[in-house]
């Protein structure tokens, strides 16, 4: 059924006849004829403009007026709304409602509640992980840890200290008291990602990668999980990145005023700097020296003789030092030498279980062993760590 035609436009057929038939209906069910309804209309218009200190048709210009006003007003709203809902970003985290329906979280000042509870879980024993977001270190944490603790007795006792902490009742479930902390922007939903995907090519080389440390980026899709991961963003309070860089003022104001320190300190400085340059030059004449040795010495003896092996691998400062020489080692040398390392244990274990007779299920006859019953040979096998 069409509607009432927009303020400023001549109704149509079919719209004139749809107001005759409301207005024949509400006549009707008041008892009286089209004609009657419209003149008593018309008394009570005439009344208001009578109040209004207007005339009939400058009462009726005047509604026309406030009813076009309105309609521009509803349509300027929905394109403000049709504008905010296109311009907001596909990659904006969102939770999920008690309704089902997906609310979207806006930067902002964040709750009270939710930076208590944040402050509360960061001291609780959540085993936090080490990940990568977006280039930086963060801590990860599994959902169902912390919905643990906000479950436990600790929790009920921080509560009755601090009253921010929100209450678990029947109507705020733990789960509930959780989404505070992704709807403040404090802990968002993060799932493991790979740092080249979406690029289109593969890695020029292959880099090194640390066991359990994750490369992840945030979902857009904020869910409570047991099994889900979150990445904390709340990071406590900064009195001591404060205090870090007070310090950091201080030094940096101490060192600039240089020429006002007194004479015996400016010298005992100028000794530590001689000391510290010495050392450099000296860690630098090492360096071509142990090169010029190994040069002579892989003509004469070799496969050649290093000063100090270990001085440039990713070893501690001490061990830099320990050995004092060894012989040049192949690539392949090392890798041999490790697999011998590594499967020395399972030869082993192989020539006792091959040397070892097999009593059980066999009889001797003539100086010959026959089995009555066949045994499969036992094997070592490797078992990868879970």
């Amino acid at each position: 059924m069409s509607g009432p035609p927009p303020p400023g436009q001549q109704p149509t057929p079919q719209q004139l006849a749809t107001i005759q038939q409301q207005i024949a209906a509400e006549a009707q069910r008041r008892g009286m004829t089209p004609q009657q309804l419209q003149a008593q209309q018309r008394q009570q218009i005439q009344a208001e403009a009578d109040k209004a200190g207007l005339t009939f048709d400058q009462y009726i210009n005047k509604l026309k007026q406030q009813a076009f006003e309105n309609h521009q007003r509803q349509q300027q709203m929905a394109q403000q709304q049709a504008q905010n809902q296109a311009a907001q970003p596909q990659g904006q985290p969102q939770m999920q409602g008690q309704q089902g329906q997906q609310v979207p979280i806006t930067p902002g000042a964040p709750d009270p509640r939710a930076l208590a509870l944040a402050k509360w879980l960061k001291g609780q024993d959540l085993k936090p992980r080490t990940c990568i977001l977006n280039g930086q270190r963060k801590d990860m944490f599994r959902v169902k840890r912390a919905l643990r603790a906000i479950d436990s007795a600790a929790y009920t006792k921080a509560r009755s200290k601090n009253p921010l902490l929100p209450e678990i009742t029947t109507a705020t479930p733990k789960a509930e008291i959780f989404k505070l902390l992704p709807l403040s922007l404090l802990a968002l939903r993060v799932s493991k990602s790979d740092p080249h995907e979406g690029h289109g090519h593969a890695p020029s080389k292959p880099q090194k990668r640390v066991k359990g440390l994750w490369t992840v980026k945030i979902e857009q899709q904020q869910d409570i999980n047991d099994d889900l991961h979150y990445v904390w963003l709340y990071e406590g309070p900064q009195w001591r990145t404060k205090l870090y860089a007070v310090g950091a003022l201080i030094l940096i104001m101490t060192v600039v005023m240089f020429p006002l320190w007194p004479v015996t300190l400016r010298i005992g400085v100028w000794y530590l700097s001689m000391g510290f340059l010495g050392l450099i030059g000296l860690f630098f004449a090492m360096a071509i020296f142990r090169l010029i040795l190994f040069c002579a010495t892989v003509f004469t003896v070799p496969p050649g003789l290093w000063l100090y092996p270990n001085l440039f691998e990713d070893v501690g400062f001490f061990d830099s030092f320990r050995p004092v020489w060894g012989w040049q080692e192949d690539k392949k040398a090392k890798k041999a030498k490790k697999s011998k390392k590594g499967g020395g244990g399972e030869k082993a274990a192989t020539k006792l279980i091959e040397a070892s007779p097999l009593t059980n299920g066999t009889e001797t006859t003539n100086g010959q062993v026959s089995k009555r019953h066949a045994h499969a040979a036992p094997r070592v096998e490797e078992v990868e760590d879970e």
